[in-house]
Parts: structure tokens; sequence; C-alpha cells
């Protein structure tokens, strides 16, 4: 007798419990770990200017949930005029130093709603091996074939080009896994001379990076160069929604007639355009959110760094202890816990197998005792664990891509 769909879906959620949670977890959910108390650190949440609770940001919000009428609720093709997205759209664009912007429901349909809306099955997608999924997925949405490429690496890009001819070039300005940033300039050049077309997905460097966080592409010179940027709020912003950035204003009606997640999807709600306007305003305002977070980065960086741990080339507020195998990170993070700090842990499929990591993602509001305890901490883990350093050989897919093509890359 054939077996149904409904069994095979029960099986398929009794293999997650029975090989993952049962089996290389031991019985216990990764991503379970320990309630944080008052007084703990916390490094855990992308909120990296530490905008989140700053008065201006809820005073907004609190405001447009009192006055609103409802809004519209529906896709943002029937938004025009003097909309407030419209108006907030200029705004992130200007600030962005682009033509035009479109505001999306998430970083995720930006990305994939982008990627569906430039790639189709004649044009190749050339992707770092540790982009975000996001991007993977638009390509596959797309039909599009998928080449990664070393992480970082220019002539294995070139190489890849050489084989399969002009695409599109997808990466990230800082990467979410190990805060390791993209040779940009580079990137430009390749694009450029290949006739191929950039992507650069910003959503850890703007508000961070640049005058006025105006992002990496615009603090190295290259907003001209780059034809699309795409951010997701939901980082230095705290918000919940997406951008994409691009150099030709006629792209905006197109994207929001031809993308799928543009179309069929209802637009943000006012709180939320103005949390994110106000977001945008201490962003440009507050200088020393970002002096404070590249000093607490800096000097963990240089502490990891000096003890022996393999940060991967991370130059950024992202910084990755590479526990290795799923047990060892969670006795790490346990050990962590116990101590008052409180990382996150990416593991499969956020990694690639026996590569998870405890991340920490450090924020403006950080102390210098808080940085002396994640310090003393990782000097404890490297007493009790040692400082595992990463795999020789990378397997396409740290971020999911191996579900893509499962391809190890040499």
């Amino acid at each position: 007798m054939a077996t149904g769909v409904a069994d095979r879906i029960r099986r398929r959620v009794e293999r997650f419990h029975t090989e993952r949670v049962a089996g290389e977890w031991g019985g216990r959910h990764i991503l379970h770990g320990n309630t944080p108390a008052p007084g703990d650190v916390l490094v855990n949440s992308n909120d990296y200017l530490a905008v989140a609770r700053d008065p201006r940001v809820t005073a907004a919000i609190r405001a447009a949930l009192v006055g609103c009428d409802g809004g519209l609720l529906a896709s943002g093709v029937f938004q025009h005029g003097d909309h407030p997205q419209i108006a907030l759209e200029s705004a992130l664009a200007q600030h962005m130093r682009a033509s035009a912007g479109i505001l999306c429901q998430s970083g995720w349909d930006a990305n994939v709603g982008l990627m569906q809306s430039i790639a189709d099955s004649q044009t190749p997608v050339y992707v770092d091996h540790i982009a975000h999924m996001s991007l993977w997925h638009g390509a596959k949405v797309a039909g599009a074939r998928v080449h990664p490429f070393r992480h970082n690496s220019i002539e294995h890009l070139r190489g890849r080009i050489r084989a399969h001819g002009p695409g599109i070039i997808a990466v990230d300005s800082i990467y979410s896994t190990n805060g390791s940033r993209c040779p940009l300039p580079e990137m430009c050049e390749v694009a450029e001379e290949t006739a191929s077309v950039l992507l650069v997905d910003e959503s850890h460097s703007l508000g961070i990076d640049g005058p006025s966080g105006a992002g990496t592409v615009v603090a190295l010179g290259l907003a001209e160069r780059v034809p699309f940027r795409v951010v997701s709020l939901s980082k230095a912003f705290a918000g919940r929604a997406g951008f994409i950035a691009t150099n030709n204003p006629e792209f905006v009606d197109y994207f929001k007639m031809e993308s799928e997640p543009a179309v069929f999807s209802s637009t943000l709600l006012p709180h939320d355009i103005a949390g994110l306007g106000a977001a945008l305003a201490v962003i440009r305002a507050d200088d020393w959110r970002r002096r404070r977070l590249d000093e607490v980065s800096a000097t963990l960086r240089e502490a990891m760094t000096a003890l022996g741990f393999d940060l991967e080339n991370s130059a950024s507020h992202i910084v990755s202890l590479q526990t290795g195998p799923d047990l060892r990170a969670m006795a790490i993070r346990d050990f962590l816990e116990r101590r008052g700090i409180f990382g996150s842990v990416f593991c499969p499929p956020a990694t690639s197998r026996h590569r998870t990591l405890i991340r920490f993602s450090m924020h403006a509001n950080l102390t210098d005792v808080d940085v002396d305890r994640i310090i003393d901490s990782c000097a404890d883990i490297r007493s009790v664990f040692g400082a595992t350093r990463s795999a020789a050989r990378e397997t396409v897919g740290t971020t999911n891509s191996s579900h893509q093509t499962g391809e190890v890359i040499r």
C-alpha cells in the first residue's frame, strides 16, 4: 500500500525529534537555554545601536497606535502621493545616497522579492557561500541557477563567471555568522568588468557604518556603483521591515507590480512606519552610539584573538565563538550562561553541520565591566574547552546554502 502524505509528514517530524532533539542534542533543544537574570550581560539581540527603547522611538510608536484609524491594509502598490510610507521610503533612500527605495514587509521579503524581480532562468546568480539564505531562496524562486563562490574570494568568483557567464553577484557587506566584511571595491570591479550586476545586503551595516550610519557602501564611496542594496530593518533600526535601495527610480513601480511578496502581502502598519522614521532620526543624530559600538567591539575582538580564538576575520560588532559540534556548543553555551553571559547559538540550518557557533552581538549600551565579563568568561572557556578553530574545508551553505547545492567548495 502506498504511503500517504500525512504519514510522510509525520515521519519527518518524528525524525527531527528522534535524530536531532533526542540524538544530536541529548534530549534538550539546542536553542532553549537558561532565562537571563537582572544584571546578566545580553549580547543576543540585533539591536546593535540600542535604539529599541529610546524614548523618541517608543513615543512615536505610541502616538501612532493611539491615533491610528486602521490605515490602508493592502499591498503597497496602492500607496502614492503623500502617504507616510512613501515619505519614509524617500527618507531612507536619501539617507543611503540612493535615487529611490522600497519598503517591504521584512528583509527576507526584500531579498526574495528583489531576486525574483531581477533574476531568471537565463541569468546565473553568484552567491558568497555564507551569504544569507534569503538570497539563495530568491534565486530559487526566480528559477535561476546558483553558483556559490568561496567566501570573499575574488578569484574564485571570476572563475565562476568565466565558466557560466555574466550574472547577478550577491554578497553581504557584513556577514551575519562571523562578522567578516566583504571586499566591496573589488566586487564592484568584478561586476563592472564582467557586465554583471552587484547586489549588496547591508542588513548588518546600515546604521553602523558610514556618515550618520549611511552604510558600508556609502562609507566606501560606492553608492553609484552598486545598483541594488537590501536591508533588514530588524537590526540597527529595531523594527520589522525590509528596504531596497536602487539607483533607478523607475524600478520602484516595476517592483511593486512584479515582486510576489510585494503584491500578495499587506504593507506596513502606521506604527511600524512611525517607529522606523523615529529610529532613522535617532540613528542619524546619535553618533555616540556608533563610536561606542566600535569601541566595545574592537576591545572584544582584540582580547579574543589574543586568547587564541579564531574569529574568522571578524571586523565588526559581530564576534563569534566557533564551537564545532552541537553538543560542544551547548556545553559552552551553558558554561557562559552560568557566568551571566547570553549570546546566540547558530546551528544547522543556520550553519553547516559541525560548525555550530555562539555569536556575541555587541551593542552600544554595553559597559566596560560588561565587556570585561565576556572576556573573562572566554578566558575560562579556553582553559576548560580550548580555543576551537574552524574546519579547513568550507562547505557551501554556512547559512543554509547546502540545501541548495550540497556542493563542497575546494
